[in-house]
């Protein structure tokens, strides 16, 4: 199918569209055939592929390729999925508010964050929320940036706390709060805690805990370890969970790398050691992540208020 000769206006192109499109670009595109799509959306499958030639007719694109017996999207088809799922988080959102109007108003918040900022400004804005809105449900998800930002994407949060490198693909306004130092933590007790300097090489000679591959830490510790022509541990334990991280690292000779304001209570605590080592590059600013393409709520926006505002 070519496309239309000239591009249709906006108000034409809704008159067109129809949610029940999108539910099955959105289907085929998670489980890769359109069989599986139909039968999800309880749809025969004469009738999902009369359903997607009408948006691509709509569209005037094609949308897929057929690979097999699935379907494969194209450049025109991943820009349209990309917009269908801002569409699905919208109406999640939507879907979220009139939940809480019908319950009277006192609604809810969800939240995500990465750890480190957690100690500090996510903490007291929680707190001055709770103080401010007493009956407002609040939920804190915490987790690395781009797995935060595909759950922003999805509606599912309304706000993120995180960082500018995980934004790309997702439609997003970013302010920033500040900079995110990283440390490598070891238990109390392992041979390099009483070192007074440490050195790449020197940390080679242990096992690793990092952040999964696609975060923005883990980009940044595999960085380091190319400026330093070394290739990554064998043996690896990868989890986005900082907890995990500190309590495998005290309990074992095993190094890991969390924010530097998540070690230091810990290491003041004496649970565990920040080693004296520098990395030769620097995180980018974590800061606040909201949707372009839906308004926020009045919590929303005043949790953003008081999560940039200085501390006193």
């Amino acid at each position: 199918m070519g496309s239309v000769d000239r591009q249709q206006s906006t108000p034409q192109l809704m008159n067109r569209l129809r949610m029940r499109q999108v539910a099955l670009l959105l289907a085929i595109d998670e489980l890769g055939t359109l069989s599986s799509a139909a039968n999800r959306l309880g749809l025969t499958q004469p009738a999902a592929t009369k359903m997607l030639n009408e948006l691509e007719t709509a569209l005037g694109q094609r949308l897929f390729e057929r690979v097999g017996r699935g379907l494969q999207r194209n450049a025109a088809g991943e820009r349209v999925t990309g917009y269908f799922r801002s569409i699905r988080g919208s109406m999640e959102a939507l879907n979220q508010e009139l939940e809480a109007l019908r319950l009277g108003g006192a609604g809810k918040l969800a939240v995500g964050s990465i750890m480190a900022a957690s100690p500090g400004r996510l903490t007291r804005a929680l707190l001055q929320m709770k103080a401010e809105f007493p009956m407002l449900a609040m939920e804190v998800a915490v987790d690395t940036s781009d797995r935060l930002l595909a759950q922003l994407r999805e509606g599912v949060l309304e706000v993120v706390v995180g960082r500018k490198a995980a934004v790309a693909g997702v439609p997003c306004r970013f302010k920033a709060i500040e900079d995110e130092a990283l440390v490598v933590i070891a238990g109390t007790s392992h041979p390099l805690a009483r070192r007074r300097t440490v050195d790449f090489r020197s940390l080679l000679a242990y096992p690793w805990i990092l952040q999964p591959q696609g975060s923005p830490m883990r980009d940044l510790i595999e960085r380091e370890f190319r400026h330093h022509d070394a290739e990554l541990p064998r043996g690896l334990i990868e989890t986005g969970s900082i907890l995990t991280t500190i309590n495998l690292a005290c309990s074992s000779e095993m190094l890991g790398v969390i924010p530097q304001a998540v070690a230091q209570s810990h290491a003041q605590a004496g649970m565990l050691c920040a080693l004296p080592y520098r990395f030769s590059h620097a995180l980018d600013a974590y800061g606040s992540l909201v949707p372009r393409d839906r308004p926020l709520s009045a919590p929303a926006q005043r949790f953003l208020e008081l999560l940039h505002a200085k501390p006193a």
